[in-house]
């Protein structure tokens, strides 16, 4: 253990060691050279599809989103199709009490 606290002052003496004048510091650890920033940054044509899902709506004409109907396939699954055991349309769960007082 001593060795590792070690070995991890040692790495944080030559990282201080490290001459960083004029550097500018970061505002994050990210990338932030003008290509990156490019790449994230979001625009009227990213937007196109979200946009022609609006309608306009009452005096002032506010855009509203149209609601979507997602149909997925978690809503049709048997839940009860993995139960070792079942009552009907419920689960039958084997208490743990018994097996506790020391009955079998």
């Amino acid at each position: 253990m001593i060795e590792t606290l070690q070995s991890q002052l040692q790495f944080a003496r030559a990282v201080q060691r490290v001459d960083t004048k004029g550097v500018e510091p970061l505002r994050a650890i990210r990338d932030e050279t003008d290509a990156a920033i490019k790449e994230i940054t979001i625009g009227l044509e990213d937007l196109k599809d979200v946009l022609a899902k609006e309608v306009r709506v009452g005096h002032y004409q506010r855009p509203r989103k149209v609601k979507e109907r997602i149909q997925s396939d978690a809503e049709n699954w048997d839940a009860l199709a993995t139960a070792s055991r079942r009552a009907g349309k419920y689960f039958v769960v084997e208490s743990g009490k018994k097996a506790e007082a020391g009955e079998p």
